[in-house]
């Protein structure tokens, strides 16, 4: 196996049956069809599909995100769950280490952000040219 095939992932998304759209998996095999970076797609049943995408211009995550705001309901078994949190974690560390993550996506530096612009109680209060005295 060459490094190329371990950037090409083949991922199951079910959906709950619990919607209002009872074949969800069709409508969502021809709304990611035309994605970028999507290779294949294939319908398993009305509430199943499996996709094959390249991780350097998707990942599982992307695709899940823009299937939930579009409506759709995935599956949130703990299994279902579990394997999706595995997948995104993998798939990230991935893109990291090939030097592909987008920073637009990087949700580290915002929170860095946020945490420098809080007033907590983590701070020395004291002037910069005080603090190495004590």
């Amino acid at each position: 196996m060459n490094e190329a095939d371990e950037l090409i992932k083949r991922r199951e998304l079910r959906f709950c049956h619990l919607h209002p759209d009872p074949d969800q998996a069709r409508s969502a095999l021809l709304l990611l069809s035309d994605a970028d970076g999507v290779l294949d797609i294939t319908l398993m049943d009305e509430l199943c599909l499996y996709i094959t995408y390249d991780v350097r211009q998707l990942t599982l995550d992307a695709i899940e995100k823009v299937l939930v705001r579009l409506g759709y309901h995935l599956d949130s078994r703990l299994l279902y769950r579990m394997k999706r949190a595995l997948y995104s974690f993998s798939e990230e560390t991935q893109r990291a280490n090939l030097g592909g993550t987008d920073n637009t996506n990087n949700t580290t530096q915002v929170f860095i952000k946020r945490y420098t612009c809080n007033h907590h109680g983590c701070r020395d209060k004291r002037p910069e040219h005080w603090r190495k005295y004590l």
